[in-house]
Formats: C-alpha cells, sequence, structure tokens
C-alpha cells in the first residue's frame, strides 16, 4: 500500500458496530446510540453527561459553539463581536466564527509551537471583542493558562478549537475536563473518527442548552425525545438552528473508535513522533514543532519547519519517492474573504513558508518514518553547501 499523509485506522470492529445499529436498532438517525456515545465521552474526560454535545462535524460544533457565546455575553452596539484566534489554522475555525455571528481577527503565531502569540493578540483587543479561540495546533495546547488568564483580565470567554486534541491532557487533566468551552473534531483522520462528527463540551448550562437544541433546527428540548426513540411535533423554535445532529451509525463508529484510543492509536501516534524526533533532531535545518512540556500530546499530524529555503525541494523529493507531504495551513488572512493579506503578520507567513507536514497515522511503520528522514536528510545536507541562512524565529 503506498504511504498516506493521514488515514483512517477502521476494520471489523467499526463495521461490527455498523451492523449492529443496522441489524438491531434500524433506526440510522440520532437516538439511543449517539446518547450513549455522549455517555462514553463524558466518561472518558470525567465530565457530567449534560456537559457533552456530539455534532455531525468539528466545524459544526464550533459554529454552535461561537452562536451560543455570543447570546450569552453582552452584544456589541456598534458592529459585529469580534473573536481572537490563530491566523495559522484551518478555515473553519474562522468560517464558524462568521457562520456564528462573529468577526474572525486575525492573530499572530508563536514561532515554536504554531499556538496563538498572546501579546499580537493583547495588541487587537477592541471594545468589541467578546472571545478568543486558541487552536491547539499540532495537538498541543500551549500556553493554555496564560490563555485563560488573558481571558479572565479582559472579560473574554474562551472557546478552544481543539480539533487536534483529543485524548491530550494539560497539566495531567485531559482536554475538555475543564474550561469554558472546548471544540472536537472525529472527522476521518482525527485521533479518532466516526468518519465525520465533533462534540462541544461545557459546563455552562446556558451554552449546552443553546448548543443542544441548536444542533436540531432549535427545536426545544427534541434531544431527550430522540435519545428516547420519539420526536417533537408540537413545538416552538425562537432561534436560529441547524441541522447538525450526530447520527447512530456515526455514533457506533465513534464508540468502538475511543476504545482503542488509549491502548492503541495514543501508542502508536507517540511512537512514531518520537522517532521522527530522534531521526531529525541532529539534522541542521530542520526544527519539529516543540511541544509545551505541561502537556501530554497524542499527536494528530507531524509539521517540521524546514530552513534555508528548502521546503519546496525537500516535499518534492519525497514526492518523487512515492511520500506525501501537506501544509497546515495556509494562514486565513492570506485568503480573500479575510482580506487577502492586507494585513500584515509576518511571523505567521514565515512560518508558512517553512512549514511541512509529514506523514502521521498509526497505520505507519518506523521503517516508513525512516524512509521520510532518510530522504529529508539527502535533501538538506545537499542544500546546505549552497544556503546557510537559519531559521529567522
Amino acid at each position: 500500500m503506498a504511504m498516506r499523509l493521514s488515514r483512517s485506522i477502521v476494520g471489523e470492529a467499526e463495521a461490527d458496530a455498523v451492523r449492529r445499529v443496522i441489524r438491531e436498532d434500524g433506526y440510522l438517525g440520532m437516538g439511543s446510540e449517539v446518547q450513549r456515545f455522549e455517555r462514553d465521552l463524558a466518561t472518558y474526560l470525567g465530565v457530567a453527561e449534560d456537559h457533552v454535545i456530539t455534532t455531525n462535524s468539528g466545524t459544526a460544533a464550533l459554529h454552535l459553539a461561537v452562536q451560543a457565546i455570543l447570546d450569552c455575553v453582552p452584544p456589541v452596539s456598534d458592529g459585529q463581536a469580534e473573536i481572537l484566534v490563530p491566523s495559522l489554522t484551518f478555515v473553519a475555525s474562522f468560517q464558524a466564527i462568521g457562520a456564528g455571528g462573529g468577526t474572525p481577527v486575525p492573530c499572530e503565531i508563536r514561532p515554536d509551537t504554531g499556538t496563538i502569540d498572546l501579546e499580537d493578540a493583547a495588541r487587537r483587543l477592541t471594545p468589541r471583542t467578546r472571545a478568543i479561540m486558541p487552536v491547539h495546533y499540532a495537538s498541543n495546547p500551549a500556553d493554555l493558562d496564560a490563555v485563560y488568564a488573558f481571558a479572565a483580565a479582559h472579560g473574554l470567554r474562551v472557546i478552544e478549537d481543539a480539533a487536534h486534541a483529543f485524548g491530550c491532557r494539560w497539566k495531567g487533566r485531559r482536554i475538555g475536563s475543564f474550561g469554558d468551552v472546548i471544540c472536537f473534531s472525529f472527522d476521518g483522520i482525527k485521533n479518532i473518527t466516526c468518519g465525520e462528527g465533533g462534540c462541544i463540551v461545557t459546563a455552562d448550562a446556558a451554552v449546552a442548552a443553546l448548543c443542544r437544541d441548536a444542533r436540531l433546527l432549535s427545536v426545544k428540548n427534541d434531544s431527550e425525545k430522540r435519545f428516547a426513540g420519539s420526536r417533537s411535533w408540537d413545538f416552538d423554535v425562537d432561534r436560529q438552528g441547524w441541522r447538525y445532529h450526530m447520527s447512530n451509525i456515526m455514533a457506533a463508529i465513534g464508540r468502538t473508535q475511543l476504545a482503542r484510543l488509549d491502548g492503541e492509536f495514543a501508542p502508536a501516534r507517540r511512537a512514531l513522533a518520537a522517532r521522527y524526533r530522534e531521526r531529525l533532531k541532529d539534522l541542521a535545518g530542520v526544527r519539529p514543532l516543540t511541544p509545551a512540556p505541561e502537556a501530554e500530546i497524542i499527536p494528530h499530524i507531524f509539521p517540521v519547519r524546514i530552513a534555508n529555503g528548502l521546503r519546496q525541494a525537500v516535499a518534492d523529493a519525497l514526492a518523487a519517492r512515492g511520500i506525501p507531504t501537506g501544509r497546515h495551513y495556509k494562514p486565513n488572512h492570506l485568503l480573500s474573504l479575510y482580506g487577502g493579506g492586507r494585513l500584515s503578520l509576518p511571523v505567521t507567513e514565515q512560518f508558512f513558508a517553512e512549514i511541512l507536514t509529514l506523514p502521521l497515522h498509526p497505520g505507519l511503520t518506523s521503517e516508513d518514518v525512516d524512509a521520510v528522514c532518510d530522504s529529508i536528510a539527502g535533501v538538506v545536507e545537499k542544500g546546505r553547501t549552497h544556503c546557510t541562512r537559519s531559521f529567522s524565529a
């Protein structure tokens, strides 16, 4: 099989789970299997069951969280509420903020972690700022304590984009077991998958209730009826909602994946990342990102920075050997919808120029990692005779 950058690791256990829903339940929409998945997630995270709201994607989770938060904070009298967010994130983060009624405010990143630079974020505060959305880039919840201290100092809500970070810990506590509002993704290549899917975790009862209803078109209390095998027929709607609920089939896959995470997926991902770090540690001009020492991560992706203008040469050499690479992510402030580069974020732009994502998923072997690193070393060693510029930051 050709090497893949990322891939779903599913098999007979997931097929059996879907088969069980089809044969034993027969209802493929949102029902008792989704309720069981929410209970499993709550147990895993160590939170109350009503703190967990599953959705049909991580983007939907972010959208609902933004909408609910903006319903719960003081309104903005002039313009839209603003949410601080690192420019280096998948466009879903920015789209969710806009869809939820806010304006994303792009911020610089720290070059060692790819996560939000709070000093730059402070410069972008205005009277319209209502929240901050830290993105746990490459599964790293860097500066999480500082993010919450920043939010408290400025009266902001926190929406953690933890799409990369399911199963990770900060100071021994699982991401999602504490904090304000945390959003996960369970799409096909994340640490666990439902095929597609996501969830919101929050102890704020008002936010949870708004998200729970909004995922079902804001039909009030419809989740409880669906979990009981019923539906709402005579109902009221007083708020915009969306068709964002999870299905029983998705939940069945997710429950199986969750059971495999700590014993199978997490050790494999960590071992492969450790192998990359060991092989690349002495290679000048190649720098993996730095996980926060307070974090225990399950790496979803493995980006490295490549100096001396050699990123594309490395990518081309790997492609010639059948090894795929990626670039996570094009900064959003460069996209037409968000300014097309009118804003200058030089650290983020330099990071994007140097970043290359290497293959990482539990289907890889240590020999695959060695093949990747050997190819990188060949290009870098050759290029170093012509270029000597080091990292900019």
